[in-house]
């Protein structure tokens, strides 16, 4: 730039403002232009695509790293060698012969040829290295049998079997029968793996051949009452054991034979000399079976060829159930053959049936017969009357009527909800021979006042209501019938008294044992466990089921202490198992008596009941319920978790869903305090102690 002489600044020419399109610069115009971006110069820093790439490879790395710091090395071995592994449940990551897994819960699929596919839950735990094993259950075989005779029957199992069978791998029992073959019973392996086997049975006969000749022949041969198919001279096939042979020919007497076969065993019988009859009668009768008796002496059922003396005056009886006796007088010359035919007299009866509701209707023998509330005049025999009527349940009867009396039914239908309740069991037996009670519990109320004296603060006073039907046992459990289930137990002793008798209730065992138990029970006799069990400790319950267990603390209270009274009365409870007041009656029950004075601390004044420590079960007198022991002896696990009740109505309780501790209730023979002795008193614990045992309960149905 040119500068001035004057050293100014020279102002621009109007060419300078208007550019090189030498336009005159307007300052009144001012036009907006559109924004060009420059070409970067100047600007931030921008990401390129491999920055990204290189942040996600890092990112990855860093994953893969956690990944195999975190999981531990595991081996699936599989017996025989799998086809296919697949686990599921999580990452994992296969490495040679092993599998790279976090910990956690996984399920494991495998699959062999002619093996059932396999699905199994396995629990990674915390160690480096882990091995599962798994067995393969190999697909079921054929087993295809065949039998001589053919018509013999084949049972597999107890289950009735066909010519070819497809069964498990492992052991079966076959069993083969017939009525006249000795039973034939093995012990088939199974191999499995969709193989073909075969079992070829051939029965041994069961019978010996009788050789029988006779003079004269012809006769016909009766073997225990049915004829043979061949007159002699004949060989007959008697089964095996102690049979009667009869020899019959018209004009000569019956020749009667008493013989004992032995299986495979031929014998031959002398030579039977039948001899001639002085006179004989053939007695046919309308219905046959009807018994004969001649001058007071039974010679057999009709129809009956009978030997008589001639000249002689015989009577004959005819008779039979349901039918009028008919007697006939003989008399027969030498050498006659004569018959009788005789068709029986049917005998009635009155019976008269009167039902509530008068609606129903009446069947008789599978026949419909009209209404109820009358009088039938039937044959004498037996009858099948059944009264039916929509929403009750039919009753069914069988009655025989008796000639000149008149029998009388009288029927109040049930609803179909009482007759499911009738239809009960009263008593059952369990696999161990202990006898329980069916029990239908009324709402009862359960703990103490505060005012009962003794009481403490865990027996809170409040109403239970009952609905659920139980069993429960009349006896608490014995070490025999314990030790049938675990042979190594000891009760043990205390203070060298001991506890450890056959008939002594089982003691010094946990509560969980004691579940364990009635686990064995329910599995001997087919029942759904109530306890669920891992490692000898129980992990939860199914309190559907109907297997055995441990009363609730409920059922116990209410079979120990309630009385039953009139429903419009207040129902009556025990306080003590002997009633209301200290002490109890002599040799009432087990308690801390004189006898155990120098075995524990506190004992019950002037009392005696013979024994220092725990006496044989049901040695003193049952309870208002049957049930022996509910005070004394020893006191009982019951099934609930231990807790402090709170004072709302509570039905059907089971006691908290979780816990560490089990209430224990009734007194033992180490009680003699007024708070132990009481029926509201709850002690709890989880180990085994020698004053206490169980008694097994369980429920009649499944709860709703």
């Amino acid at each position: 730039m040119v500068e001035h002489p004057n050293n100014q600044a020279q102002p621009e020419s109007a060419t300078d403002r208007a550019g090189v399109t030498g336009q005159p610069f307007n300052p009144e115009s001012i036009e907006a232009i559109q924004f060009q971006p420059t070409d970067g110069a100047g600007q931030g820093p921008r990401f390129a695509v491999w920055h990204y790439v290189m942040a996600l490879a890092a990112t990855l790395a860093l994953f893969i790293f956690w990944f195999l710091f975190t999981t531990k090395s595991v081996s699936f071995e599989f017996n025989p060698d799998a086809a296919s592994i697949e686990v599921s449940g999580g990452l994992s990551f296969e490495l040679g012969n092993v599998m790279l897994l976090r910990e956690g819960e996984y399920t494991v699929g495998a699959s062999a040829p002619l093996y059932q596919p396999l699905s199994e839950k396995v629990t990674v735990g915390p160690n480096a290295n882990q091995t599962f094993s798994f067995d393969f259950v190999p697909m079921p075989g054929f087993l295809t049998l065949t039998l001589a005779p053919p018509d013999a029957v084949a049972r597999i199992d107890g289950q009735p079997a066909g010519a070819r069978t497809e069964l498990s791998a492992g052991e079966h029992e076959v069993s083969v029968s017939h009525p006249r073959y000795q039973p034939f019973g093995d012990i088939v392996v199974i191999e499995g793996l969709r193989s073909e086997q075969a079992l070829k049975v051939s029965l041994v006969p069961n019978w010996a051949d009788v050789t029988l000749t006779t003079i004269p022949e012809g006769a016909d041969v009766f073997i225990d009452g049915a004829q043979w198919h061949e007159p002699t001279p004949t060989v007959l096939e008697a089964l095996a054991g102690e049979r009667e042979i009869e020899i019959r020919k018209t004009g000569y007497k019956t020749h009667r034979q008493r013989i004992f076969a032995q299986a495979e065993q031929p014998m031959a019988l002398e030579t039977i000399k039948l001899v001639q009859a002085d006179a004989q009668l053939e007695v046919v009768t309308t219905p046959e079976d009807v018994g004969v008796i001649v001058n007071g002496q039974f010679v057999g059922q009709t129809p009956l060829m009978i030997d008589l003396r001639s000249d002689t005056q015989h009577s004959v009886q005819l008779l039979k159930a349901g039918y009028a006796t008919t007697t006939r007088s003989i008399r027969m010359s030498r050498g006659e053959t004569d018959s009788l035919n005789v068709e029986m007299r049917r005998q009635t009866g009155l019976v008269k049936v009167t039902v509530i509701p008068k609606e129903a209707e009446l069947w008789l023998n599978g026949q419909r017969n009209g209404g109820v509330n009358r009088t039938l005049s039937l044959p004498v025999r037996g009858h099948e009357i059944e009264i039916k009527l929509a929403g009750y349940a039919p009753f069914r009867q069988t009655i025989t009527p008796k000639v000149g009396l008149t029998q009388e039914i009288k029927v109040r239908l049930l609803t179909q909800e009482e007759a499911r309740l009738a239809a009960m069991k009263p008593s059952i037996q369990a696999p161990d021979g202990q006898t329980l009670l069916l029990f239908q519990p009324f709402d009862f109320t359960a703990g103490a006042s505060r005012r009962e004296p003794g009481r403490r603060a865990n027996e809170t006073l409040r109403d239970v209501g009952m609905s659920h039907l139980f069993y429960l046992a009349t006896h608490e459990t014995t070490n025999k019938q314990f030790r049938s289930f675990a042979s190594g137990h000891d009760s043990g002793k205390y203070v060298e008294t001991s506890v450890n008798g056959e008939e002594q209730p089982a003691v010094n065992l946990g509560w969980h044992d004691a579940a364990a138990y009635c686990n064995w029970l329910s599995q001997k006799e087919g029942l759904p466990a109530f306890y669920n069990m891992q490692y000898g400790k129980v992990v939860g319950t199914n309190p559907k089921a109907t297997g055995y267990r441990l009363p609730t603390e409920a059922e116990w209270a209410w079979a120990a202490r309630t009385l039953d009274a009139d429903e419009e009365a207040p129902k009556e409870q025990l306080r003590f198992p002997w009633g209301s007041n200290l002490p109890p009656p002599d040799r009432h029950g087990n308690y801390a008596d004189r006898a155990a004075s120098s075995l524990v601390g506190r004992v019950i004044f002037g009392y005696n009941d013979n024994y220092a420590a725990a006496a044989p079960i049901g040695t003193y007198k049952a309870n208002q319920r049957g049930l022996y022991d509910m005070g004394g002896n020893v006191a009982e696990w019951v099934n609930d978790f231990y807790e402090i009740p709170g004072i709302e109505t509570v039905r059907d309780p089971a006691g908290p869903s979780k816990g560490e501790y089990h209430v224990i209730k009734g007194s033992s023979w180490m009680h003699g305090t007024i708070t132990e002795l009481r029926y509201s008193f709850r002690d709890y614990g989880i180990e085994g102690r020698q004053d206490v045992g169980f008694r097994i309960a369980r429920y009649v149905e499944p709860p709703e």
